[in-house]
């Protein structure tokens, strides 16, 4: 009887053991949920090269690049637009980020001396050049601004930029 109850004993403290291993594994096995990730809100106008903002998740990684002008030999507002994206292109990629990661532009445009005028669609045409398209679709947020000049003789255009990598796993 002794041997029975003993033998009952290590039964069930044997099960009770394989049952409290399963549950461990099951809940190892879970995997965990994917970080939060960066949310582009889109812009009412589909055609617009900008979104409507971004959220941008808790412990995401931050790179506010300085503002760069566009070469006043470049020509006009839209090619200087070109000039100062391609640098600043060239700034994201040699310290890790794209175009892809950018979140927020701030433009600033002085007038044309030919026109007296900032030639906002030359600039914006020559933005969505490099956002909303089919090869880059984020559209960052952006604001654009005239001003009075820029530090660069010359320069019709400066923009600067906010890109952003949300935590990683």
């Amino acid at each position: 009887m002794k041997t029975s109850l003993a033998l009952l004993a290590a039964v069930a403290a044997l099960s009770l053991t394989v049952s409290a291993e399963a549950a461990t594994k099951k809940k190892a096995k879970a995997p965990p949920a994917p970080p939060p990730a960066i949310k582009y809100i889109a812009s009412p106008n589909p055609a617009s090269p900008i979104g409507a903002g971004a959220i941008v998740p808790a412990g995401s990684e931050l790179f506010f690049v300085s503002g760069i002008p566009g070469d006043s030999k470049a020509g006009d507002t839209s090619a200087q637009t070109t000039d100062a994206l391609t640098k600043l292109s060239k700034v994201l990629t040699d310290n890790g980020y794209t175009l892809a990661d950018v979140v927020n532009a701030k433009v600033y445009l002085v007038a044309d001396p030919a026109t007296g005028k900032m030639d906002f669609m030359g600039m914006n045409n020559a933005f969505k050049t490099f956002f909303g398209t089919a090869t880059e679709p984020n559209k960052p947020s952006r604001v654009t601004v005239q001003i009075a000049a820029l530090a660069g003789p010359g320069s019709l255009v400066e923009i600067e930029l906010v890109a952003a990598k949300a935590p990683k796993k």
